[in-house]
């Protein structure tokens, strides 16, 4: 059976990018510190480290007040030994509790920042203004460790001490919000979230329990309605690591933690994300806004939160990728899924590895199903690696939803996405339906809508640049062939391919990148195939044309901005500034707010993003 469809005629001439060389063409090669690399603690192999099974001692998966009292304590004399920016760290399948093998609690605790071997971090990559870099190497010893390391947070000791402390938020009570109707993802509202903590110090005791099992106890209250013991807990692995105690972290909450049915709005886990490394607040809801018209996305909305009666500000809450956003998409939560973690090193391009189980179970972990669904990946591997382009959509098409796949590859491209397949193939989601056909789903989309890289790093003007495979670059990774190169091997080329001067953000991110690209059969293989390809560039143009179309995404980007401004205004936890905000969102775009400092590499205001980048696509 096709399943292909939206074939629209490919109208669309590219230039080719000029691109950074692969590896071995960065002089930037870091050197990490022990405990800070993937063999490390925070490495790609760590997991939490599991205390609820040792101390709960009522057997009832979750540990009350004593219960932890007890588990600090243990800690205080047995302290985790935390990574910081290697990849993974995240808890494995089979964790937890529940029949698909343990709680869905969206991302992993461990790191995953860092550049891939041979591979420095592009110019503006690392932690906001203010936060300084990881100085003072080494274990966290006495206090420190307690509190999860670093003078005031997650990172490593020494990092932070520039970053002033921050200022209590104002008193919100219940009483002072109104409850609303409407789904919890709806984008036309904005809820107020009261957590509330049994004690004080909760944010020391979640830091003490960062990359363990324990999440701590809280009551949440929205829209009047309390639901007592949800699990809270800190999410995220750079975004944790780079943000001192008493700044906003991201959150996960489980829920039904203590209560199994126990749901909000019908859902049973919340990701609220800190906007690290995007002053706009706006990425993910945006990226989730567009990529909704055309493919199966996670949905996200804005909230503010309130702990202990005191205002955190502005979080974005993005629908967890579970068993309930398969069957609300899919029509039923039978099948498998999989979330491709994230790591700069990528890994998770789907090459085929042969035939041994053992070696797709990282980076791909596996959140439901069996071995015999690992299998069909495995089989889907083996059909990229193996199969000449002219006979690959017999393959294929009884084994993916091709049409879906296109249109993510084009939203990853179009939108730049800095954490997506077509730079890391990584920090994505996998769904094998009922009827055993893929479907690919974006995860971390908090990094879109920005440039590619900057001058003399990948994506920037410091490199030979060219296609993968081509003699003018390497293979892929994070800075190989799609880095936006400057000058060409053979030919100069204009840093910003949008026809700005060449020292603004490069825009010009080739929408056939990594075409010879061996690690990332999505894309060289698939697009090899001339229908698929033409559909694909279809796609580019389309979204050029109507998403990237300032007159439409426009209104949507102001009305968020509106909503959330008051609130950003007096966020006292925020990471970013109010002046930065209202750069990145303002509709007069860049050129009135050039000497608003932007955190975040190649962050940049949205309406300068959409129109440079809809001008290079449609060129």
């Amino acid at each position: 059976m096709l399943r292909f469809s939206h074939v629209r005629p490919a109208v669309l001439l590219f230039a080719g990018a000029a691109l950074i060389g692969g590896p071995g063409c960065s002089p930037n090669i870091q050197a990490q510190p022990p405990g800070f690399g993937p063999g490390g603690p925070g490495g790609p192999n760590q997991q939490d480290q599991e205390l609820v099974e040792k101390f709960d001692t009522d057997d009832n998966a979750w540990l009350n007040d004593a219960e932890r009292k007890e588990a600090r304590e243990f800690l205080a004399e047995n302290p985790v030994q935390r990574g910081f920016g290697g990849p993974g760290g995240g808890r494995g399948p089979g964790q937890g509790r529940g029949p698909e093998g343990g709680r869905d609690r969206g991302e992993g605790r461990g790191g995953d920042f860092g550049p891939p071997p041979g591979f420095g971090p592009p110019e503006g990559f690392g932690p906001p203004p203010g936060f300084g870099p990881p100085s003072d190497f080494g274990p966290p010893q006495g206090d420190e460790a307690r509190r999860g390391g670093g003078r005031r947070g997650g990172g490593p000791p020494g990092m932070n001490r520039d970053r002033p402390d921050p200022t209590p938020g104002q008193t919100i009570t219940k009483e002072s919000v109104t409850p609303v109707d409407g789904d919890l993802y709806d984008t036309q509202i904005v809820r107020t979230v009261f957590l509330d903590f049994s004690n004080d110090d909760w944010e020391e005791e979640m830091e003490t329990f960062h990359s363990t099992d324990v999440e701590v106890p809280a009551t949440i209250t929205i829209d009047g309605k309390s639901y007592p013991n949800c699990g809270i807990s800190f999410r995220g692995a750079s975004s944790y690591g780079m943000v001192p105690s008493g700044y906003k972290r991201s959150l996960n909450i489980s829920v039904d933690m203590a209560n199994e049915d126990q749901r909000i709005g019908g859902y049973k886990t919340l990701n609220l994300l800190n906007g690290a490394s995007d002053d706009s607040m706006m990425s993910t809801v945006l990226y989730s806004h567009i990529a909704n018209q055309h493919i199966p996305a996670p949905r996200a909305n804005f909230v503010r939160v309130v702990i202990n009666g005191e205002d955190w500000g502005v979080y974005t809450n993005v629908e967890q990728f579970n068993k309930d956003f398969v069957k609300r998409n899919f029509d039923s939560g039978k099948g498998a899924r999989w979330k491709v973690s994230g790591s700069p090193r990528g890994g998770g391009g789907l090459e085929y590895h042969g035939e041994n189980l053992e070696d797709y179970r990282h980076p791909f972990e596996q959140k439901s199903g069996n071995d015999k669904d690992l299998q069909r990946l495995v089989d889907l591997c083996r059909v990229l690696e193996k199969t000449p382009a002219a006979e690959l959509p017999a393959a294929l098409e009884p084994m993916v939803n091709v049409d879906g796949l296109l249109w993510f590859l084009a939203l990853d491209n179009a939108l730049i996405n800095s954490d997506g397949y077509w730079i890391r193939a990584s920090d994505y989601s996998i769904v094998l339906d009922k009827e055993d056909v893929f479907h690919f789903i974006p995860h971390d989309m908090n990094e879109a809508f920005r440039a590619a890289g900057g001058p003399g790093g990948p994506g920037g003007r410091g490199g030979p640049g060219g296609r993968g495979g081509r003699g003018r670059g390497g293979p892929g990774g994070f800075g190989g062939p799609g880095g936006l190169g400057g000058p060409d091997q053979n030919e100069p080329r204009d840093a910003n391919r949008a026809g700005t001067e060449s020292t603004a953000p490069p825009l010009g991110l080739d929408p056939l990148i990594g075409m010879e690209d061996p690690t990332k059969p999505l894309r060289s293989k698939v697009l090899a195939v001339p229908k698929y390809r033409d559909a694909y560039l279809a796609n580019i143009r389309h979204i050029a044309e109507h998403s990237l179309k300032w007159e439409t995404i426009g209104p949507f980007v102001q009305s968020q901005a509106k909503m959330i401004e008051p609130l950003v205004k007096v966020d006292t936890r925020k990471l970013g500034t109010f002046e930065s905000f209202q750069s990145m969102t303002s509709a007069t775009g860049a050129s009135d707010h050039t000497e608003t400092p932007q955190r975040g590499h190649g962050a940049m205001n949205l309406k300068a993003f959409a129109e440079g980048r809809r001008e290079f696509l449609l060129k």
